[in-house]
């Protein structure tokens, strides 16, 4: 399975600590191993999962979709805002 990240994901990731991308990669792990582990959205956010897992005492989610044979991680950030955001990062990449 192929992996890409957007940039959004990518600019989030640049800021963790070697400790949380260890935690994170784990996580990605999981995803490939079962790509249903997150929950699926509805509404705007329709074809998008959802993962929510713990760094330290924080809760993160991660946004991903699957594309054919392609994992794209769309984007990771704590609860706060976070479907307001996805929301409107989506929107303007489709405009």
């Amino acid at each position: 399975m192929k992996i890409i990240q957007s940039r959004s994901f990518e600019n989030k990731v640049k800021r963790f600590s070697k400790k949380q991308k260890t935690i994170l990669d784990k996580q990605v792990r999981k995803i490939i191993e079962n790509p249903s582990i997150g929950q699926e959205k509805h509404g705007d956010l329709r074809g998008v999962f959802v993962h929510k897992f713990k760094i330290a005492s924080i809760q993160y989610l991660l946004s991903y979709r699957l594309l054919s044979d392609t994992l794209e991680l769309i984007m990771i950030g704590p609860h706060e805002n976070y479907y307001r955001d996805l929301n409107s990062y989506l929107k303007s990449r489709k405009s």
